[in-house]
């Protein structure tokens, strides 16, 4: 699937229209490009604040929001690198706390290009988002880098870090089969293991490595990593532990925090939430107080994870219903989206990829679907309503699948894709800022 980005900024449309027509590095793997990349602009990563690297099948970006949150609110500047963007390619390279600006963008990209250009590199897409990223973040003062791994980690171009403050692991799932599980001689073969090896393949030499807890598989290759590596390992249950009630109660080494619950929707919060206060005092290169830590609770926001739809021109064509968008496409997604909608009914808007597993959401939600109606995901091969069982049914965009719906009163989910949750915060006015 290839990355698409649209400006209403020419300067920046066109830099966007060179990264559109970059091939893709079919069956090439490695970190040859991206190292070449960055040697041409200078090395930026060698000159970064601290930073703090995040892996994960889900929950990553939460855990990096929650991070943000923290460092900001102990009054330091952080950088922060992300993917997807969901309406604004701006998105995916926040300086200093603020998205970058247009002109700086189109600037940086333009010199990032020009560099592969010059040294007749073939980077793609992603290899070149992140030298801009990075080459941006080594050039503007901040305290902190939080920097989100974009596929797996090991050959993700991300991982070019030499020596970040700390590593961090966040649940593991079964996603993007065709690449994380391609038969590979020395990799594991068991599917939860292999998931585990690809996101540890962060890890560096003395570097902390904080993760969750996972099944015995996933543990032992990650335990692997780490000692292969000279990693300190700080695992949840083990080294950390937190329990969330009406409160999320942390203790490590360290001693004992009680935090306020995250303001983010979905039990499964907690957890992301507790992984980046772990990920925070299993290091030493970046101070957070722990009133800040519970000021990160309640301040951090990340967009379409059980995000409830502000008023604007596609919510309030249902009038007062709730009106939840949620990116998850995998089943670990598909199963904290129904723990948050479990005992209640809802009417689901679903658009997925066509490479996506419809049953992934639609099994863990079975008992809380009142109707499904199908949409196609702007620009992208998507699955049609056979695909989401005998009661599915077609609707040309959201906008008539909610004009659709019965007056029962009932919430309604609209899921399935990033893309498609990009699509519907662009037409309800509420990109992400």
């Amino acid at each position: 699937m290839r990355d698409f980005a649209t400006s209403e900024s020419a300067a920046v449309q066109a830099q966007l229209d060179r990264l559109g027509a970059l091939s893709l590095p079919q069956g090439r793997l490695g970190l040859d490009t991206i190292r070449a990349l960055l040697a041409a602009l200078g090395d930026p990563h060698r000159s970064l604040p601290p930073t703090f690297h995040v892996a994960g099948t889900n929950g990553k970006g939460s855990t990096c929001a929650f991070l943000r949150a923290a460092i900001e609110a102990a009054g330091q500047r952080v950088h922060v690198f992300t993917s997807p963007h969901l309406v604004r390619y701006n998105e995916r390279i926040r300086v200093a706390g603020e998205l970058i600006g247009d002109d700086a963008l189109a600037a940086l990209l333009a010199e990032t290009l020009d560099a592969a250009e010059r040294v007749g590199l073939a980077p793609s897409f992603f290899e070149v988002t992140t030298a801009a990223a990075l080459l941006s973040f080594a050039r503007e003062p901040a305290e902190a880098c939080v920097i989100e791994v974009g596929l797996g980690g090991r050959f993700d171009a991300t991982n070019v870090l030499d020596h970040p403050a700390a590593c961090g692991i966040a649940s593991l799932g079964i996603d993007h089969e065709a690449f994380l599980l391609a038969p590979e001689d020395g990799a594991p073969t068991d599917p939860i293991a292999r998931i585990a090896f690809e996101k540890a393949g962060i890890v560096k030499p003395g570097v902390p490595l904080v993760t969750l807890a996972y099944p015995p598989a996933a543990e032992l290759e990650i335990e692997r990593a780490a000692m292969v590596a000279g990693a300190p390992l700080h695992m949840r249950g083990r080294d950390w532990d937190a329990a969330t009630g009406d409160t999320i109660e942390y203790s490590d080494r360290h001693g004992a925090l009680s935090l306020p619950l995250p303001v983010l929707p979905g039990a499964h919060q907690g957890a992301n939430a507790a992984l980046a206060v772990a990920l925070l005092r299993h290091q030493d290169r970046v101070s957070v107080p722990s009133e800040a830590l519970a000021q990160a609770m309640r301040g951090a926001r990340w967009p379409a994870r059980l995000q409830l739809l502000s008023s604007g021109p596609l919510r309030d064509l249902v009038g007062h219903r709730e009106v939840w968008l949620d990116g998850g496409h995998n089943p670990d997604a598909g199963a904290a989206i129904a723990r948050h909608f479990a005992g209640q009914k809802l009417h689901l808007v679903i658009g997925m990829l066509a490479n996506k597993d419809p049953a992934a959401l639609i099994a863990p939600l079975a008992d809380s679907i009142a109707s499904i109606q199908a949409v196609d995901v702007p620009g992208h091969e998507a699955h049609g309503p056979g695909a989401f069982g005998p009661q599915a049914s077609a609707a040309a965009d959201v906008a008539q699948a909610l004009a659709a719906l019965p007056d029962d009163g009932l919430p309604v989910l609209v899921a399935g894709s990033l893309y498609l949750a990009g699509e519907i915060l662009r037409l309800n006015d509420e990109p992400p800022d």
